[in-house]
């Protein structure tokens, strides 16, 4: 059995490793079924015998004892796809393997553990997408609930939405079950206390405590909703999906990554906002379409570069690369080159981007754009798209090879740790015939390319560059990043030191290199 990555990649400069974590007053749920006559666990009448005193707390053993009830630990049995190790595939040895099929692909047993909580009497509980999601092909089998007092209830999925990281499951117990609400995430402060209650590593019933060190913290990874509240509450692999509580007891965020160059918390932790969260999990529940404004641009923040090229204030507005043809934005008037610094009336920044803003416009309306072109405000009027499925967007601008929209130009943007970069010390990405022509190969040349080099790791100490080729890997021929991640694995159970890997410098010929496994 295998415990899975439970937590969502954030890029940023060390790399946030994701196992962390998954408007209006006060954000309450309304389920739309009879909730009876439990009380929430974090209800006011409730809180009020609980609460800290204002300031320095002396124990968050009485809030503790009211809210843990309501958190719930999360497990999942997948199966998942993996590739055939059998060195005599296709021979007539192969059947010693216990593998008649040679080589294909096969399925394994895996598991996820993250942390969740119940928001209904009826038992809804909230998540994070990616710990009921199952890694690659695989699929979830099933999905089990165990509460704090050790009971365990198999789950149903009631909804997910990939690009927030939410997800709504469902348990039926025959009786009123512990719950608490969501709270309103702005009234949120630096400075302020909060506890998070979760089951890192498979240890549920965790509590820790911290403050909140920023909100609408902006962590660089993009999308629609990289917007969330730091904390340096201690927050590690499992915590995933669990909440995040203020001082009345009031969900204001659910734990969803932390930023640490070491894989353990470091004290840097994210959520996500209650006030982001609330209306997804409402329409989850009440099994609606997330629908989110798209505008069609290619953007960059206004950095200082740009900034000072500009003539512009840093941090003010968002740069525009390139506009998507017949989009939103080419319709309204938008070009490549203008820096949007407004979107219906609200200000373009750093803890407001332009993907947050345009995601939470209905599709459909109609906002005005205020922008900067040539040194001149002007503003127009743009007619919000529907925002494309993930894997769409991944293929949106495919047809510009300009040098700006070459993603080998760009320096890499450094994530978690994945299982590559762990044991050679180099981080790859996919070789595209565009990126081949850049590194001087033919167009049809496979392989993975090499983007980052740990130079304390063998392979760096034996001089591998970013642009390095990765064409083969004791002896099998790598196309992917899951061939080199197998062979890899197939090295390790063979008890190898070292893989042979067989690379293509920029502009030489191939040659091959044994790199010492970490």
């Amino acid at each position: 059995m295998e415990e899975s990555k439970d937590v969502k990649p954030v890029r940023y400069a060390y790399g946030l490793t994701t196992a962390l974590l998954l408007g209006g007053a006060t954000l309450s749920l309304a389920t739309g079924y009879p909730a009876g006559a439990q009380v929430a666990q974090n209800e006011a009448s409730q809180m009020s015998k609980v609460v800290p005193r204002t300031g320095a707390p002396g124990s968050f053993a009485d809030l503790t004892e009211q809210l843990a009830p309501a958190v719930v630990n999360i497990s999942t049995r997948q199966r998942i796809q993996v590739r055939s190790n059998n060195p005599f595939a296709g021979t007539p040895f192969e059947g010693l393997f216990g593998n008649p099929r040679g080589g294909g692909p096969q399925t394994r047993e895996a598991q996820s553990l993250g942390s969740g909580f119940i928001i209904s009497a009826d038992g809804y509980v909230v998540t994070n997408n990616h710990v009921i999601t199952a890694e690659g092909k695989g699929e979830v089998e099933s999905i089990t609930i165990t509460m704090a007092n050790g009971d365990e209830y198999p789950a149903k999925l009631v909804g997910k939405d990939a690009a927030s990281d939410l997800a709504v499951l469902k348990i039926n117990a025959g009786k009123d079950m512990p719950f608490v609400k969501f709270g309103d995430s702005r009234d949120a402060r630096v400075g302020d206390w909060i506890i998070a209650i979760g089951n890192p590593f498979g240890l549920g019933g965790t509590v820790t405590s911290g403050i909140i060190s920023a909100v609408y913290r902006n962590t660089g990874a993009g999308g629609a909703y990289d917007r969330y509240l730091q904390t340096d509450a201690a927050i590690n692999r499992g915590n995933s999906g669990g909440p995040m509580f203020d001082m009345n007891g009031q969900v204001i965020g659910i734990n969803n990554a932390i930023f640490s160059p070491t894989g353990g918390s470091v004290g840097i932790g994210f959520a996500i906002p209650a006030e982001t969260a609330a209306p997804i999990v409402q329409k989850l529940i009440k099994g609606e379409a997330i629908e989110r404004g798209y505008l069609g641009v290619r953007i960059q923040p206004l950095n200082d570069d740009l900034a000072d090229s500009l003539g512009l204030e840093r941090n003010k507005g968002e740069f525009i690369q390139a506009v998507e043809p017949d989009g939103a934005a080419a319709k309204a008037g938008i070009k490549a080159g203008d820096v949007i610094v407004k979107v219906d009336g609200k200000e373009v920044s750093k803890d407001q981007t332009l993907s947050y803003l345009i995601a939470n416009i209905e599709p459909g309306s109609r906002v005005p754009v205020e922008l900067i072109r040539n040194g001149r405000k002007t503003t127009l009027t743009a007619t919000v798209d529907k925002r494309p499925t993930e894997d769409q967007l991944a293929q949106s601008f495919s047809q510009d090879d300009s040098d700006d929209d070459n993603p080998f130009n760009n320096p890499p943007a450094q994530q978690e740790q994945g299982y590559i970069e762990k044991a050679l010390g180099l981080s790859v990405t996919e070789l595209t015939p565009q990126i081949a022509r850049q590194l001087g190969a033919s167009d049809n040349t496979k392989g993975v390319v090499v983007v980052a080099v740990d130079p304390s790791s063998d392979a760096g100490q034996k001089g591998f560059s970013r642009g390095f080729i990765i064409l083969n890997a004791n002896g099998r021929d790598v196309s992917s990043e899951a061939d080199l991640e197998a062979a890899i694995k197939a090295a390790k159970a063979d008890d190898r030191a070292a893989v042979l890997l067989r690379v293509q410098p920029r502009g030489q010929s191939p040659i091959f290199v044994p790199v010492r496994l970490r």
